[in-house]
């Protein structure tokens, strides 16, 4: 049914039962697997950019999420599920974790993507958004959320 799921990580817990749940639907359908990971170079302004070295700030994100990719990837291999990694950065002000999902996911082009939900209620949500309530929003493929403990 499935035969390319993408899957989206930020090292938290919740991604981290989303990774999981792609790697045994991979595995069960025997579906090749994307894991994505999503940085915003847009946000280094905010932490004050003339007190930092933007260079070495985004440098230093961009490892940190080169890191990630590798751990899931490591997961998904040992697993005996094919597996590739993208590091996918927002460079411009109107582009969102979100919006970069479901972009990433036509491109490849995904049957499925999978994302953890955090569970956030009332003003928090409305005030922080949700990445993977975005992402079912504005994608055209199908999105199976994966609920946090």
């Amino acid at each position: 049914m499935f035969n390319r799921i993408l899957v989206a990580v930020d090292a938290s817990e919740t991604s981290d039962l989303a990774l999981q749940a792609a790697i045994r639907l991979a595995s069960e359908q025997h579906a090749r697997l994307r894991i994505v990971h999503v940085i915003d170079a847009t946000n280094i302004n905010n932490f004050g950019a003339e007190f930092i070295d933007q260079p070495a700030m985004l440098e230093s994100i961009a490892r940190n999420g080169q890191s990630i990719l590798a751990q899931a990837e490591t997961a998904a291999t040992a697993a005996g599920v094919g597996v590739e990694t993208h590091l996918v950065q927002i460079e411009t002000m109107n582009q969102r974790v979100s919006e970069m999902i479901a972009h990433d996911a036509e491109a490849w082009p995904a049957d499925l993507i999978v994302i953890g939900t955090h569970g956030r209620r009332g003003l928090t949500r409305l005030l922080l958004g949700s990445v993977a309530e975005g992402t079912a929003r504005l994608a055209v493929k199908p999105v199976l959320l994966i609920p946090g403990k």
